[in-house]
């Protein structure tokens, strides 16, 4: 069976679960830490289907989103010396990996915000942000945020154009993402330019 038909498949499967909420949690936890396939292709549908818990699904799939984050920290925090080298391995590269760490060391709140909200694996801020042991607290603050605006945002999307949601998804998720991101990364120059 091809990956459409599969997610198509499971999401039909949670939307008539009593488990709905607790499986949009596994899901987001897993999407943050080990699957790197983008939520949004369960979580649209399942919205769209379930508009009475519309909120809730947001704000379960911020948590999984949450938990995950604090397990990749974790990792990155007190195993990096023996697995980190493993994940880099498997799913980036030095190059790209030795960057996030600079980043996060110069920039670390702003840094895991953008790589929050972009259209990229979450598990590069996770790793870097333990691995140079960076303030858990900030850390989880900006996941929180980065996420919230992310699941949230397609909660209000749903919420306002009902049906048509997961259409006018498709068709602008990026510019919405490019304008996002762009957005933050405004906010993290201005910061910078104040701080100086």
């Amino acid at each position: 069976m091809e990956l459409g038909k599969k997610v198509k498949h499971k999401t039909k499967k949670l939307v008539d679960s009593k488990h709905m909420l607790k499986g949009i949690t596994l899901a987001s936890f897993l999407e943050s830490t080990i699957v790197p396939i983008p939520l949004e292709a369960v979580m649209v549908p399942l919205m769209q289907a379930r508009r009475e818990s519309l909120w809730k699904i947001a704000l379960m799939a911020t948590i999984g989103c949450v938990i995950g984050a604090v397990f990749g920290y974790a990792l990155g925090y007190y195993l990096f010396d023996m697995v980190g080298q493993w994940l880099i391995d498997t799913f980036f590269s030095q190059e790209q990996f030795d960057n996030v760490k600079q980043q996060m060391q110069n920039q670390g709140f702003w840094f895991v915000m953008t790589l929050g909200i972009a259209p990229i694996p979450f598990q590069v801020a996770m790793l870097a942000a333990g691995a140079t042991q960076y303030s858990l607290p900030l850390f989880l603050l900006a996941t929180v945020i980065a996420r919230s605006i992310r699941y949230f945002g397609l909660a209000a999307v749903v919420y306002y154009t009902g049906d048509k949601a997961e259409q006018l998804i498709k068709r602008y998720k990026m510019k919405a993402v490019i304008a996002i991101t762009i957005a933050v990364l405004l906010l993290w120059w201005l910061s910078n330019l104040i701080s100086q």
